[in-house]
């Protein structure tokens, strides 16, 4: 957003928003770039053919998984 701010020419104390100075260039949100991506992934493996170890993972059931009750374990960071 800071390089589009200098390409309009306004500086960040100047208060116009962010959605204003993307409509005035035509830039997407970077959240719509990040969507379009997931969904256009998403659409590549649903058309992969159902042998292939990325479509195998989704029919895999675990009976006995279950997942622990009460809050997240601790981990250190290293």
């Amino acid at each position: 957003m800071r390089i589009i701010r200098g390409i309009c020419g306004h500086t960040r104390p100047v208060k116009i928003r962010n959605e204003d100075i993307r409509g005035k260039i035509g830039v997407t949100s970077i959240e719509d770039k990040i969507r379009d991506a997931r969904l256009c992934l998403f659409g590549h493996i649903r058309r992969r053919p159902m042998d292939v170890p990325v479509r195998r993972c989704e029919t895999i059931e675990y009976p006995e998984y279950r997942r622990c009750r009460g809050r997240t374990k601790k981990s250190v960071r290293s």
